[in-house]
This record gives structure tokens, C-alpha cells and sequence, in this order.
């Protein structure tokens, strides 16, 4: 299975340097006088963080005796996104899902790369850890020229050192979390381009407005870490168009003011993999994603955060499955594009349940 940058074959080196980053100078003045900041680490404004619900037992049993399909049983189709990105958004919105949390985002002539994971695993180590399902749709060197990288928070899933490293040496601003600048700078990003926000700060960057909003989940990379950075998510604004993307998060009322403030969205992309009842403060799962997209202000939500990675203890597949259950029910306008597949969401009328063809393909390989 390809990949666009290349994986170490033991530790990372850089990210344990990383881990030891400690604060100073400004950054660390910005981090002690945030809200979010109790002195020690960021914290929800709910109090709750990311421990486990209810009595872990069933949840471990779940997890050694399971019956789930985790893992796709066939592969996964995939589309080129190169003549796609060759012609002209002619709406001016375009999007393109690479897997997970990373989507390419055309908005009124600017291109956006969000939360870019282009190793093979959301881990520090190459021989271990959720490994991708799928190749990625495009090489992180054959993508369009960017205008700005959007990271949402600092786990491996969202934060691949490998694409980092591959993106130092290109002249593209990051936009990130409070913190994370440190874990950045540690793999080789210049100071110059980091843009760290707090909740309810924004930034303009080449056209664009980028704010930093509250949302419910945790930080880290190490034991040791927890919560040293903050986690968002993210209002993005051109000139006609505005976008939401939640990063990680778990269902939180503060949502409601984020669209008083910013709503009504053009496209709100949200997750709803690796989720379950025991960590569900910290995750959404379908049915709170739907939660989350009612209180934004409705309109047009693109799932994220599943289909790549074995994260969680349900079948790859249910989160797209019972989104589209319960979307129809609340009549929810949803888009399910394929990876790869560069869509104006204006010009589609409804999802596109791909995945079921991967169970029909490994039906057909067994008869």
C-alpha cells in the first residue's frame, strides 16, 4: 500500500523530542492566560474529560470477544481527484474527502488542507498502531498548491509527523490550536508559520478567516502530556462561503453559540467514526453528529473522522450506516462522496452509500 511520505522505522525521534517541548517565551504567556487554561493543563468547559463512562468491563470484553467487522473485507474503491482538480470550481465550493480527517477544501479560489494524514499509521511507530485501510486518493505531492493547512488538535490521527516533516518545506501557513505550535516547530515547521488560536480568535490568511471554536475532547501524544495543548474546532470564511469542521469532538451545548455567532454553513463537516457510548463525551458518534448539526443551523453536513482507520469497536462501516438511518429520519441533508471524489456539494442531491459495494465485492470473492 502506498503512501505519500515516508514512515520511520522505529520512534519517532523528532516527537519524543516533541513530547519533552517545554513553553516559553510567548507562547507560553498565551497558554497561561487562556480561559481554557487552569494553570496546569486546558481543560472542557463542561469538566468532563476523556476518561471512560460507566464500568469498563463489558467494554474490554467487547473488545477481545467482539464480533464486529473492524476491518473492511474487501478494498476500498478509490478515485483520482487529479482531473477533478484540474478544472474550475465552478460554484465555488469544492471538496475532496482523502480519508479520515483530511479533506482538500476549495473555497472561493482558495484551497484548504485539513487535519493532513498521509502516513500509513495514526501511531509514533511504523510497526504498530491503527493501520490505513486504504491507499490515500493523492500523494501529498500531487496535490494543488495550498493557501493554508488547518490542524485541529495534536493526536496521531490528526497530527502525522511523517506529513508534517513532508510539509516544512513548503511555504504554507499552519493554523492550529493553542500550543501545538511547540510540537510543530519540534518537526521542523517554521515559527513563522504557525498560527496558534484560542477559542473565539481568528486569523487572516491569504483571503481567508479562520476561527479557533469551543468544542469537547482532550490533547496528547505521550502518558505524560495530557492536555499540555488545546484542542478546537473551526469556522473557515471566503468571501461567499463559510464552512464548519469539528475536528474531534463530543456533543457540547456551546455548539448553539458557535452557530449564533457564525452560522448559517454552506458545508459543516463533522465526525462520527470511533465512537461508543463509553467514550461518547469526547466523540460524537451519528446520532450526536446529527445533534451537533441541528444545533449549528442544519444545511449540508459531510461525515469525516471514519473509513481509514480501526479505531473503535464497531464495524467500519456502521457510522456511515446508521447516519444515513437517522438523517432520513430527521431529514438531514447528508453527502457521502467517495475517496477522492472531487464533488461541489451544490451540485449533489444526496448521499452515495459506496461502502456497501465493498461487502457485495467480498460476497462475490467468496462464491
Amino acid at each position: 500500500m502506498r503512501s505519500s511520505v515516508g514512515t520511520p522505522t522505529v520512534a519517532d525521534g523528532s516527537l519524543m523530542r516533541c513530547r519533552e517541548t517545554k513553553f516559553s517565551g510567548l507562547r507560553l504567556e498565551r497558554v497561561r492566560a487562556s480561559a481554557q487554561h487552569d494553570g496546569a493543563t486546558f481543560r472542557n468547559p463542561s469538566g468532563k474529560g476523556a476518561g471512560l463512562k460507566g464500568n469498563p468491563l463489558p467494554l474490554l470484553g467487547e473488545y477481545f470477544f467482539g464480533q464486529s467487522q473492524r476491518v473492511p473485507p474487501a478494498p476500498l474503491p478509490l478515485l483520482s481527484p487529479h482531473a477533478g482538480w484540474a478544472q474550475r470550481a465552478e460554484t465555488g465550493l469544492r471538496v475532496t474527502w482523502l480519508g479520515h480527517s483530511t479533506v482538500l477544501l476549495e473555497i472561493d479560489g482558495h484551497r484548504i488542507l485539513t487535519d493532513p494524514v498521509f502516513g500509513e499509521r495514526a501511531s509514533p511507530l511504523s510497526f504498530a498502531g491503527p493501520k490505513r485501510f486504504h491507499a490515500v486518493p493523492a500523494e501529498l505531492s500531487e496535490l494543488p498548491a495550498l493557501d493554508a493547512v488547518l490542524l485541529s488538535h495534536d493526536h496521531y490521527d490528526h497530527l502525522c509527523a511523517t506529513t508534517m516533516r513532508a510539509l516544512a518545506a513548503k511555504a504554507v501557513p499552519i493554523v492550529t490550536s493553542l500550543g501545538v505550535g511547540a510540537r510543530l516547530e519540534a518537526l521542523g515547521i517554521a515559527s513563522e508559520r504557525i498560527i496558534e488560536l484560542d477559542w473565539w480568535e481568528h486569523a487572516l490568511i491569504r483571503g481567508l478567516r479562520f476561527t479557533a471554536t469551543p468544542c469537547q475532547h482532550f490533547s496528547g501524544r505521550s502518558t505524560s502530556d495530557r492536555n499540555h495543548t488545546l484542542w478546537s474546532s473551526w469556522v473557515i470564511e471566503g468571501e461567499r462561503h463559510r464552512l464548519f469542521f469539528s475536528g474531534d469532538t463530543g456533543l457540547s451545548p456551546d455548539f448553539a453559540e458557535t452557530g449564533r455567532r457564525h452560522g448559517p454553513f454552506d458545508l459543516v463537516m463533522l465526525e462520527i467514526g470511533a465512537f461508543h457510548e463509553s467514550w461518547g463525551d469526547i466523540h460524537l458518534g451519528p446520532e450526536n453528529a446529527l445533534e451537533l448539526f441541528e444545533l449549528l443551523g442544519g444545511g449540508t453536513l459531510l461525515p469525516v473522522h471514519w473509513g481509514t482507520f480501526n479505531l473503535a469497536l464497531h464495524d467500519w462501516d456502521e457510522p456511515a450506516e446508521t447516519l444515513l438511518r437517522l438523517a432520513a429520519l430527521r431529514r438531514a441533508r447528508v453527502l457521502t462522496p467517495r475517496l477522492g471524489e472531487v464533488m461541489e456539494p451544490a451540485r449533489l442531491e444526496g448521499p452515495t452509500p459506496w461502502w456497501r459495494e465493498v461487502l457485495s465485492a467480498s460476497r462475490s470473492r467468496e462464491r
